[in-house]
């Protein structure tokens, strides 16, 4: 069996109709059309349809607009509608489309055998008082209205549809809801209506969720400066409190909110649209170019007709005030037959949420198929006609010469679509499904007599996905500002107008009308322009790079120059040269210079735990071996002068004392770098903040102290050992190395109070280059100052290594 997507709401139609008990019978035929007739009589209204059936469908349509029509005081109120009428064609199509769904259902004998619906049609003319009028004529049909009371048992009214508006809705919806009667509103989309009138129901969406679809199109297009324009009524006022309060929380500013004067008896036409002429100069002269706009339809029809009657004069030269309509579904983009030719470049990319809709094949040829000349009980399709074609039957009660004469065989399809569409709009099928959930709902009545009760949600119809299918106009109250700037806001005015102001240094935007600037991760830096953010390269001093191979070559160069003296020495071992100030020193010297060069290639590498330990540690005591060395060497010369004396105790330190005493100052070191490694060793650290563009991945010290009393232990041997060389340079004595030690002294101290400041004020790869340079440099001073002398002579001059020269030059 087929039927539309609503049976949730059929399901609980059909539980009201159990709990009202309401009685139907089968029929005894076909359904047959005819029209309800009141000959002459003073309370006859025009404009009905009626069509028998077991079970009625009232309804309330709006195809007519009553235009000037006033109520006097002066005379008894009469029932019969006289004002001046204007239809609105586009809205016919919505009672087109309850008789087309009741002759499909007829004719469907899998829906409701043996069962017809009928339907009783009413128009509201957008008046209060016919609207009322009306719906006390559904519940009745007699010549004389009488409230409270149900005079025609044979008309089974079992539900009304109606209202294109909430104002209709609820100007009906309270007294139907005193005959127990379920009605549906296939527009009006205020909830409130349905927890204060249990028997009311709706099709359409929620007017809420609409105000989430405005909020989400405008952020969607990054509209931050808009206008609002609502209706002057309870309705308009509704909307400006529920949509303001979300603008305002996504940051959405409104550079004009005003209302749109609603036409009625209080309010003169000249006065009206004195105040449109007003509403359209704010519009033009307004910088937004997003216009949030709800009104009714009749209030939205008269804005067109002062702009059409303006159109022409010179203080109006343009119809379209360059803006971006965003509308509400619960208006259709209509026309009356007055405005067909009308320019309508005003909502030229205007925007409107529509209710979700299905194509009927067949209602096209169903509407195709009508014809005037034929109405059977259709007390609309005539006036229809003549105001859709623009013409007038022979029959007519309005004569005009100039106007066509209607043949009956003019062709819908060939009216505008702003005037009649062919297909089903979407307000269209909400009547349509709502006939649906009726049929649907006697269905279960009939076929099933049990009263079990079952929940069903009501499915809701959620808003379109809006896609960018054309150029959007900017509407914001400022240029945007781009990535790399932020937002200042602009003293005394909106928090939408503001000024662009560079990020900080260190901070970037990445997108545009970024509030704040913020920082990159750790391991990223900023671009030049402040965009966006790029990787850090790791920073340290590798064994490929340019600078970390010289190095390597230099210490593998350093440390086979010293193992050539080193042989040497060893070779030449009983010469006097060698002899000369303790061998055994000299040969401790050339080792721990030898260790020194090697330590440096430690310094080269990405830093790991191990390197990281030894770095400074084997540096700190290797250094001091050295230092010592060069110390007791110093010391031997000075002792082997003070020694001579007859009777001196100072010959017995000239010896293995003098070598001892090397190793116990290298052993303080030791314990030292000892205690350093035990408390808190050095460790791979990264340092993401000392250079902007790159991670220096070095090894942490650990403890300071500990790093600093390494260090300064190590200053004070050569402070120490220079001044004794100093203090000894002048000694007579061949092969003197007080002099040399002193040379070799001053160059180590040289390079090492100039690494001090280098060493601090360089970061990175580069402070690690500045101590091996220092190391190197330091330790090939005292090879070559204290050395290359000695191997001159054991090499190249070997007459001059001999006792007898020595002794000679001693004398």
């Amino acid at each position: 069996m087929d039927f539309p997507d609503l049976s949730a709401m059929a399901m609980e139609f059909w539980l009201l109709l159990l709990m009202f008990q309401i009685q139907v019978s089968p029929v005894q035929g076909k359904a047959e059309t005819v029209m309800c007739v009141k000959k002459t009589n003073p309370l006859q209204v025009t404009y009905e349809y009626y069509q028998f059936g077991d079970q009625i469908i009232g309804a309330i349509g709006s195809l007519f607009v009553d235009a000037f029509g006033k109520l006097s005081f002066r005379n008894y109120p009469k029932t019969k509608y006289e004002g001046e009428l204007i239809a609105m064609p586009k809205a016919y199509q919505h009672v087109l489309a309850l008789i087309f769904a009741v002759k499909e259902i007829n004719g469907n004998p899998k829906i409701l055998p043996n069962v017809s619906l009928g339907f009783h049609i009413y128009d509201s003319y957008f008046n209060a008082r016919m609207t009322l009028q009306n719906t006390l004529r559904l519940l009745t049909c007699v010549n004389r209205i009488v409230p409270n009371f149900n005079c025609d048992k044979s008309k089974n009214l079992i539900a009304v549809i109606g209202g294109v508006n909430a104002e209709i809705s609820l100007q009906r919806a309270n007294i139907i809801d005193l005959y127990k009667v379920t009605q549906i509103a296939y527009c009006a989309s205020t909830p409130e209506m349905n927890a204060k009138i249990p028997s009311f129901y709706r099709v359409a969406p929620s007017e809420e969720l609409q105000y989430t679809g405005i909020v989400q199109l405008l952020l969607h297009f990054q509209w931050t400066w808009v206008g609002i324009l609502a209706g002057d009524y309870d309705l308009g006022d509704k909307f400006l409190r529920t949509l303001i309060p979300m603008l305002s929380q996504y940051g959405i500013c409104i550079g004009l909110m005003a209302k749109i004067p609603v036409v009625n008896y209080a309010i003169n036409l000249m006065e009206f649209f004195m105040n449109l002429k007003s509403l359209y100069y704010s519009l033009t002269d307004s910088t937004f170019k997003a216009l949030i706009v709800n009104s009714d339809h009749k209030t939205v029809e008269n804005f067109k007709l002062w702009l059409y009657s303006n159109s022409i004069s010179e203080d109006l030269p343009e119809t379209s005030i360059g803006k971006v309509w965003i509308m509400t579904a619960h208006w259709e983009f209509s026309s009356l037959p007055l405005f067909a030719g009308f320019d309508i470049n005003v909502f030229h990319g205007a925007l409107s949420f529509t209710i979700q809709s299905k194509e009927i094949l067949a209602f096209p040829k169903f509407l195709q198929s009508l014809r005037p000349n034929f109405p059977r009980g259709n007390g609309f399709i005539k006036t229809f006609w003549e105001q859709a074609f623009n013409c007038l039957f022979d029959d007519s009660v309005e004569k005009v010469e100039s106007s066509d004469i209607c043949t009956g065989e003019e062709k819908l399809e060939t009216l505008p679509g702003i005037v009649f569409e062919i297909s089903m709009t979407g307000q269209s099928y909400s009547v349509y499904n709502s006939v649906y959930a009726i049929a649907h709902a006697l269905h279960k009545f009939y076929t099933s007599r049990t009263k079990v009760r079952e929940k069903v949600d009501r499915g809701r119809v959620n808003p379109p996905n809006l896609q960018p299918w054309q150029v959007m106009p900017r509407a914001v109250c400022n240029d945007n500002c781009h990535p790399g700037y932020n937002k200042q806001k602009k003293e005394g005015e909106q928090f939408c107008c503001y000024n662009c102001v560079p990020c900080p240094a260190g901070k970037i935007s990445n997108q545009k009308d970024m509030d704040d600037c913020f920082e990159c991760p750790e391991d990223q830096y900023a671009s030049r322009n402040q965009d966006q953010c790029f990787p850090k390269t790791l920073n340290f001093l590798s064994f490929s790079e340019p600078l970390g191979i010289t190095f390597v070559f230099l210490a593998l160069s350093c440390s086979l120059g010293t193992s050539l003296v080193l042989g040497i020495f060893v070779k030449n071992h009983d010469t006097p040269i060698v002899k000369a100030n303790n061998r055994a020193l000299s040969y401790s010297l050339l080792v721990a210079l030898l260790l020194c060069f090697l330590c440096s290639l430690l310094f080269i590498g990405r830093p790991q735990p191990v390197t990281c330990c030894l770095r400074q540690t084997a540096f700190a005591i290797i250094f001091s071996m050295a230092i010592s060395c060069v110390l007791a060497k110093t010391m031997t010369v000075v002792l082997a002068f003070m020694a001579t004396k007859p009777g001196s105790q100072l010959r017995k330190w000239t010896g293995r004392r003098l070598t001892n005493s090397v190793l116990c100052c290298s052993f303080i070191q030791a314990m030292i770098c000892f205690l350093w490694l035990c408390t808190s060793p050095p460790f791979p650290d990264l340092d993401t903040h000392s250079l902007s563009k790159e991670i220096i991945v070095q090894c942490n010290e650990g403890s300071v102290v500990m790093f600093y009393c390494a260090l300064g232990y190590l200053g004070c041997l050569a402070m120490v050992s220079f001044t004794v060389a100093f203090l000894a340079r002048k000694l007579p004595s061949s092969f003197n190395e007080a002099k040399f030690i002193t040379f070799s002294m001053v160059v180590f101290c040289s390079v090492w109070f100039s690494f001090i400041p280098a060493y601090l004020s360089t970061k990175g790869k580069y402070m690690v280059a500045m101590e091996i340079f220092s190391i190197l440099a330091s330790g090939a001073g005292l090879t070559a100052f204290i050395f290359f002398p000695k191997c001159y002579i054991i090499v190249l001059k070997p007459d001059l290594n001999r006792k007898e020269q020595l002794m000679r030059r001693n004398k």
